[in-house]
């Protein structure tokens, strides 16, 4: 079934051509703007024996397939990251090994925990973004061409900070980062902000993008997903926002359209969420009621695009969508 969001269009996504992308047409009887892979989830909790879950992980092309950054918990539940290859997208083996990242000041390589990572391509090699523990949460920077060696560089910001999610171009001949201050706890706060780097060393020139309490579902907090996608029309940020139930909270995500040279001005905003905590897998796990997107592969000419989302800090699974949709059912239903 056409959703009826679909609008005539003549968006242009910006990128590579990936005919290989994991792909599931959507069901005829459903008319959502983003639907669920019917085989989720596509990676469990336990691909090695020490993961206790493996969730809110990064995706890119690798050699004309795929690799990753996981977030997999160990069972002794230290925060670890683990490199991840796929010949489809669906299948993955992950090294039971943590990445060992070299190159970084001694102080700042002292490991405490990483969670929730990013990757993205940017010019001539791969940019891992994590939030790593110094003295508290902030974001820690790595590149690799091979993902077999790491080299850290120095965390972006002070603590505390979370959800740091680069732009895949230079802006303006800046590096671009969206982030999420935050705090040392269950952060029940946040908004979204940019800050821009010369060399992705020193941060400045901060700028508040976008504010939670926009409707309910984004009441408590907000949070940059994947990395953002480049349109004519400007950057798709899909993102995560939460409320507080009186059984906890709730995190569901949504997109939104940034100006293209000045992304800190939002074009659009969404009223209502493009996806919430609704199957067994993403109500049910270490904890409840979690849908977190981390990473979307986009195959350009076509506007289809892939989407990991890790599930009740537990498992990741996959979403689908095309850019031209995403971005009518936008224009439709902003604030």
């Amino acid at each position: 079934m056409s959703s009826p969001f679909l609008a005539p269009s003549k968006v242009k996504v910006v990128g590579d051509a990936l005919p290989n992308i994991p792909w599931q047409d959507r069901s005829a009887d459903d008319s959502s703007v983003v639907w669920r892979y019917s085989n989720n989830p596509v990676i469990p909790r336990n691909p090695f024996p020490e993961s206790n879950s493996a969730f809110n992980s990064a995706v890119v092309t690798f050699k004309g397939k795929f690799a990753g950054v996981f977030r997999c918990d160990h069972t002794d539940r230290n925060q670890e990251l683990h490199v991840g290859f796929s010949d489809d997208g669906l299948k993955w083996k992950i090294n039971p090994e943590k990445i060992k990242f070299i190159g970084a000041d001694a102080d700042i390589a002292k490991w405490s925990y990483g969670y929730d990572p990013r990757v993205v391509w940017i010019e001539d090699r791969y940019y891992v973004t994590w939030c790593n523990g110094y003295y508290g949460p902030t974001i820690g920077i790595a590149w690799t061409k091979d993902f077999e060696t790491f080299h850290q560089l120095e965390n972006a910001f002070l603590i505390f900070n979370r959800n740091g999610v680069l732009f895949p171009r230079k802006i303006n001949g800046r590096y671009l980062m969206l982030s999420r201050p935050s705090d040392n706890g269950h952060t029940p706060f946040g908004d979204i902000f940019v800050s821009a780097s010369p060399d992705l060393t020193f941060w400045g020139q901060h700028r508040h993008v976008l504010a939670r309490g926009l409707t309910g579902w984004q009441s408590l907090k907000i949070g940059a997903g994947p990395i953002p996608i480049e349109t004519s029309e400007g950057w798709l940020m899909f993102y995560h926002g939460v409320l507080q139930s009186c059984n906890g909270y709730v995190y569901s995500w949504s997109a939104a359209l940034l100006d293209l040279e000045k992304p800190w001005k939002v074009i659009a905003a969404p009223r209502p969420y493009l996806m919430s905590p609704q199957t067994p897998y993403e109500c049910m796990g270490d904890v409840a009621n979690v849908t977190f997107p981390c990473a979307a592969l986009v195959d350009a000419p076509t506007g289809r695009c892939a989407i990991y989302y890790g599930c009740a800090d537990t498992v990741t699974s996959l979403a689908f969508c095309r850019v031209d949709e995403v971005l009518a059912w936008l224009k439709q239903n902003k604030v």
